[in-house]
């Protein structure tokens, strides 16, 4: 039909497409999948240089309009899109003011510019560097303190070090994978115009940070011509005693003020960032007994583990965001039109060292399961017979078997259903070691 828009999404999949269909103004687009979707979701090896490539032949092989480049995904997509809209003259913020918020050490020397007393004390290191540990503690962290990459996937190679024993076990992983992200990293970098102190500092370096915590959440915002529009802030709620995720939650719990501060601080650092025409999610820590927030991590995309919690309570996925920035039009999000009163994504979770699958959920039993339980979604991640330690992306600390999506009238009716759900979720496992 005339007047269509074409959209691009970066590994596009079944699942999100059938979604993206159901935005407002979806009648008029029409969606196609730029570089398939195993390149991007089920692998931890990222050749950049020929997905750019790839998707750059696809796009100029394409009859007709290019009115839009999106992805929903962190690394390597969400670095990628920059790149690929510059080159196709379609909306997006930057590459150096989407570095300023996915470099970690970048990342926090701007932040420092601006809100610094809402970020924890920081230093850069080279994990090859047999004095790095020495080096951390001229720089005025002690232990206990933080180590990632200085970008980062998810939860892994995360370590909180506590002695010298765990900073050593923590270099010897870091070492041995930090090259999956980091070489795939510095190609993107490579494209940048960045400060020397920045450029000093590239894919292979990693982060010590002063420990921080509380109660963590996110705001969901974007940046339109300029105004910063924070939209939605969700609760990130972890398991007892460890560091891994149970479940995210919207709406947020947070006393209003904070949640105000929150939003306050978000407009401050995305505006001196210079951040534009993009969707992006900052993660919050909010210290209770201190009454203190800090400024945890900036992702430059929605996030893809809220689209449904955004659908059941406010009535549309924030894909809707991303797609409208891409077009180069003011997002057009309701708010509070949805199902359900609350949210929540939960992951079901084992705490081995490893183990072996010999029994999942059946379809069946998955259907039975959703029916009984009206509005839920739930994703299996693992197949029988396979070996915990092969699923990419997971926590140094446990794995998730499970996705579970509800919706419910309130907090405590969520978790009662979520307790009955998973209660009757059948997994079995042999090899394990705990």
């Amino acid at each position: 039909m005339a007047g269509d828009r074409n959209i691009f999404v970066v590994g596009l999949n079944d699942f999100n497409r059938q979604r993206l269909e159901t935005l407002r103004g979806a009648e008029h687009w029409r969606f196609h999948g730029v570089i398939d979707p195993e390149a991007v979701y089920d692998t931890e090896v990222f050749d950049i240089a020929a997905m750019l490539e790839e998707a750059t032949e696809q796009l100029e092989a394409f009859d007709g309009s290019v009115d839009a480049i999106v992805g929903y995904m962190d690394f390597p997509v969400s670095t990628m899109l920059p790149i690929l809209c510059e080159r196709f003259g379609t909306s997006t913020t930057s590459l150096s003011s989407l570095l300023k918020c996915e470099h970690k050490y970048w990342s926090r020397r701007v932040q420092k510019e601006v809100i610094p007393d809402f970020i924890p004390n920081f230093t850069a290191f080279d994990p090859f560097d047999d004095e790095a540990l020495t080096r951390i503690g001229e720089a005025g962290l002690y232990f206990p303190f933080f180590v990632k990459p200085i970008k980062s996937s998810g939860s892994r190679l995360g370590f909180r070090i506590d002695t010298p024993e765990d900073f050593y076990h923590a270099i010897e992983k870091l070492r041995e994978d930090i090259g999956l992200i980091a070489d795939p990293f510095n190609v993107v970098l490579e494209h940048a115009e960045l400060p020397p102190e920045v450029a000093a500092v590239d894919g292979g370096f990693c982060m010590a940070e002063e420990i921080i915590g509380g109660w963590q959440c996110t705001v969901e915002g974007y940046v339109f011509e300029g105004e910063v529009v924070s939209y939605g802030i969700f609760d990130s709620l972890r398991y007892p005693q460890v560091l891994s995720f149970f479940h995210y939650r919207y709406p947020s719990g947070l006393p209003e003020p904070i949640q105000a501060k929150m939003r306050e601080l978000t407009d401050t650092v995305m505006t001196h960032i210079g951040y534009n025409n993009a969707a992006f999610n900052i993660e919050y820590f909010w210290d209770e007994v201190q009454d203190r927030i800090w400024l945890l991590e900036i992702n430059t995309r929605i996030s893809q583990s809220h689209c449904d919690l955004f659908e059941k309570v406010d009535g549309i996925s924030n894909q809707q965001v991303a797609i409208d920035l891409g077009l180069g039009q003011r997002p057009d999000m309701p708010h509070r039109q949805g199902d359900y009163a609350i949210a929540a994504k939960f992951f079901y979770r084992v705490f081995f060292v490893d183990a072996v699958v010999t029994r999942v959920p059946s379809a069946d039993e998955v259907a039975a399961l959703e029916a009984d339980f009206p509005g839920t979604m739930i994703d299996i991640q693992v197949v029988e017979g396979q070996r915990l330690s092969s699923l990419p992306e997971q926590d140094s600390y446990s794995y998730a078997l499970a996705l579970v999506w509800m919706g419910a009238d309130s907090a405590e009716q969520l978790l009662e259903h979520y307790d009955r759900l998973s209660a009757r979720l059948p997994f079995e496992f042999d090899q394990v070691e705990g």
